[in-house]
C-alpha cells in the first residue's frame, strides 16, 4: 500500500491516469490521508461539483492485513451538502481489496467528461471504458449486470441514479462479501462528486493479490489475537451487536427519552417496540434471514445482518438503527417491512438513509404527506430516485427541503441532518453535532457510548451540560485516529473499556510498520486530522457561528424530560482548545 492512483476522466484527449509514490503522504491512511489530500490539494472556496474538487478513496493503515475488523474505507472531498470537508466511511470489501492491490489512495480529479465511465483495477493495471449504456442504472441493476466479474475475488464501488444526477444527498455504494451494494459511504453527498467526475462504477479485481505482511509477524499475530479477544469479551461488541445489530439501540434510546420522533418533536415513540432490534432479529431468524453477518470478510463483530421477506427472499441488509429511526419513529412509521423496503430503495438509488428519512420528516411536517404515511414515504423516495421535479428538491437534502417548504424545524448542522439521538437528551452527542467539521454526525464523536451506554472514561449524565464539551473533544480526537486505521468505529466500545484492547491496536500498528507508537502518538494523529479539517472549513468560510445547533433546540423543551440544549456557545467554542 505504497502508491496513489490519480485519474482524470475529463482530460484533454480522453481519460488519463498516473501512479505515484506516497511521498509527503507516507505514513497516512484512511481519514488521515483523505483529509490531508483534500486540505492540501482542493481549493476550499471551489464548487464541490467543479473540476477543482477531488474525490479521494483510501483504505486504512491496517486494511488488507490479517487485522480483525479492519476493512473500513474512507471517502473524502469537499461536500456538496455541507460545503466543507467531508470524510464518509463505508464497510464492504473495497478497503481490503484496494489495500492488497497496493493503493493507499485512489484520487478522482479534473473536469466533468461528456461520457460516463466504468473502470477496472487489477494486478494487470487500470482499464477505463466508456459506459454510457449504464446511465440511470441503479446500484442493484449494476450488481445484476456485473456480479460475475467481481464476486470471486473483488468488489464493486458504484453510484446509483442519485449520484449520477449529482444530488447533495447521494452515496457511494460498496459491495459486501455476497456482492450486494449494501454498504455505503453515505454522508455528505460524496456520490454527487463521483458523478461529477463521470465515474459510474469501479471494479476492483483482487485476483492474485496477497494479504499485506507485517514487519514483525509474531508480534502482529499476538496483538491481533489480544484485540479479537477484547472484541469478543465486551458486552457490546461480543454479545449485543452480533445478536441484534445496531438496532439494539431502539429500546435503549427510546427508554432514555432521546429518541427523536415526528421530526424531533418528542423524545419517545409509542411504536418503538415494533421497531426494536430484538423484534427485528426474531423476524429475521423466523423467516430464514440472519441477524449475525459481517459487512466485510475478517469482521470480528458481525453486526450487519440480512433481512428477508415473509417468503425468505432477500430484501436488504439488516437496517441499521439510524435507518430504522429515520424512516421509522422520525416519520411515525412502525412497520419493519416498510422500513426494510425503504432501506433497499435508498441503497439502490444511492441515498443516505439518515438524510432521506430526515428530509421526509420535514416534508411530513410541511404537510406534503402525513406522519405515518408509509406508502407516501415510499413514493417520495421513488420521486428522488427518478429525478422528478419534486425528487430533485428532496434529493438536495433536509435543509434545502425545509427552506423550500417554509419550515424552521430542520434538524441540521452545516446543512447535514442529525442522526437518531436528540441533542437535548443526549447532550454529549449534541456537542459533536455542533462542532464536528463534518456537520451533524454521531460517528464523529459517539458520546452516546458514554452518556447512555456508560462505556469508557469521562461518563456524564446525558441530561446535564457539564463536562460534555470535554467528552466530545476526546471522542472526536480518538475517532479521527481510529478512522485512519481502517478499524470499524464499533471497535471503540472495547477500546474505551479495555486498556489492553487499545494497547493491542497500537501494538498491531507498531508490529506491522516497525514503529514505536505510544498512546500519545495516536492522540496527536487524531488532533492533526481535525486541525487540517477545521483549517479547510475556515478557508471555506466557516466560522464559530456554524458550530451551533438550530435555535429551536434551545427554545423547545423535549418530552419526557422537558429539557433544552443548554450548553453555552463559550463551551462549544472551547472544544478544540487543546
Amino acid at each position: 500500500m505504497d502508491k496513489i492512483l490519480r485519474i482524470n476522466l475529463g482530460a484533454d484527449g480522453g481519460p488519463k491516469y498516473t501512479e505515484e509514490p506516497l511521498g509527503d503522504y507516507a505514513g497516512l491512511g484512511g481519514r488521515a490521508l483523505t483529509s490531508a489530500i483534500v486540505h492540501n490539494e482542493v481549493p476550499a472556496d471551489c464548487h464541490p461539483l467543479g473540476q477543482e474538487n477531488k474525490l479521494v478513496m483510501s483504505p486504512g493503515l491496517l486494511s488488507g492485513t490479517a487485522a480483525s475488523t479492519s476493512g473500513r474505507l474512507s471517502v473524502g472531498c469537499k461536500s456538496p451538502l455541507t460545503g466543507g470537508i467531508k470524510e464518509s466511511n463505508a464497510g464492504g470489501q473495497a478497503a481490503q481489496v484496494m489495500a492488497k492491490l497496493g493503493y493507499a489512495a485512489i484520487v478522482l480529479e479534473g473536469s466533468q467528461p461528456k461520457d460516463l465511465y466504468k473502470m477496472t483495477i487489477s494486478q494487470d493495471g487500470v482499464k477505463i471504458e466508456t459506459a454510457n449504456d449504464l446511465k440511470m442504472h441503479t446500484n442493484y441493476q449494476l450488481m445484476n449486470k456485473f456480479k460475475d466479474d467481481y464476486i470471486k475475488s473483488g468488489t464493486m464501488i458504484s453510484i446509483g441514479t442519485a449520484g449520477e444526477m449529482r444530488m447533495a444527498n447521494s452515496t457511494i455504494a460498496v459491495t459486501d462479501p455476497e456482492g450486494r451494494p449494501s454498504r455505503h459511504a453515505g454522508r455528505g453527498g460524496v456520490g454527487a462528486v463521483m458523478g461529477s467526475k463521470g465515474l459510474k462504477m469501479l471494479l476492483l479485481d483482487g485476483t492474485g493479490a496477497k494479504m499485506r505482511k507485517p514487519q514483525d509477524q509474531e508480534a502482529f499475530k499476538q496483538a491481533n489475537k489480544t484485540f479479537v479477544e477484547g472484541l469478543k469479551g465486551h458486552a457490546v461488541t461480543g454479545q449485543g451487536l452480533p445478536a441484534y445489530g445496531t438496532n439494539i439501540l431502539t429500546n435503549i434510546i427510546n427508554e432514555a427519552g432521546g429518541y427523536p420522533t415526528y421530526n424531533f418533536k418528542e423524545g419517545q415513540y409509542k411504536g418503538a417496540a415494533n421497531l426494536s432490534g430484538e423484534l427485528q432479529a426474531e423476524i429475521e431468524q423466523k423467516r430464514g434471514g440472519n441477524p449475525t453477518h459481517g459487512c466485510h470478510r475478517g469482521c470480528g463483530i458481525q453486526c450487519s445482518g440480512v433481512f428477508v421477506d415473509k417468503d425468505g427472499n432477500y430484501v436488504t441488509k439488516q437496517p441499521e438503527y439510524e435507518t430504522v429511526w429515520s424512516h421509522g419513529g422520525n416519520c411515525g412509521i412502525d412497520d419493519l417491512d416498510t422500513i426494510a423496503r425503504l432501506d433497499f430503495m435508498d441503497d439502490d438509488y444511492g441515498l443516505d438513509t439518515i438524510e432521506m428519512g430526515a428530509t421526509i420528516g420535514v416534508a411530513m411536517e410541511a404537510g406534503l404527506i402525513e406522519f405515518g404515511d408509509a406508502e407516501g414515504a415510499i413514493n417520495l423516495v421513488h420521486e428522488v430516485g427518478k429525478g422528478t421535479h419534486l425528487g430533485r428538491l428532496l434529493g438536495a437534502g433536509t435543509a434545502a427541503t425545509a427552506k423550500a417548504l417554509g419550515i424552521e424545524r430542520a434538524p441540521v448542522v452545516k446543512n447535514q441532518a442529525m442522526p437518531a439521538y436528540d441533542p437535548r437528551a443526549v447532550k454529549g452527542v449534541g456537542v459533536t453535532y455542533a462542532t464536528s467539521p463534518m456537520g451533524a454526525d454521531h460517528t464523529a464523536g459517539y458520546a452516546v457510548a458514554t452518556n447512555i451506554l456508560k462505556v469508557g472514561p469521562g461518563q456524564q449524565d446525558p441530561l446535564a451540560s457539564g463536562g460534555q464539551a470535554e467528552l466530545s473533544r476526546d471522542l472526536q480526537v480518538a475517532t479521527a485516529a481510529l478512522d485512519s486505521t481502517g478499524m470499524c468505529v464499533f471497535t471503540a466500545f472495547a477500546i474505551l473499556d479495555q486498556p489492553e484492547t487499545f494497547q493491542a491496536l497500537i501494538d498491531m500498528l507498531n508490529a506491522f510498520y516497525g514503529l514505536s507508537l505510544t498512546a500519545d502518538d495516536v492522540v496527536a494523529l487524531g488532533k492533526n486530522v481535525l486541525t487540517q479539517e477545521r483549517a479547510f472549513n475556515t478557508n471555506a468560510g466557516f466560522t464559530k457561528v456554524h458550530d451551533r445547533l438550530p435555535y429551536y433546540f434551545k427554545r423547545e423543551k423535549l418530552s419526557p424530560h422537558d429539557v433544552t440544549f443548554d450548553i453555552s456557545d463559550e463551551e462549544l467554542d472551547s472544544v478544540f482548545n487543546w
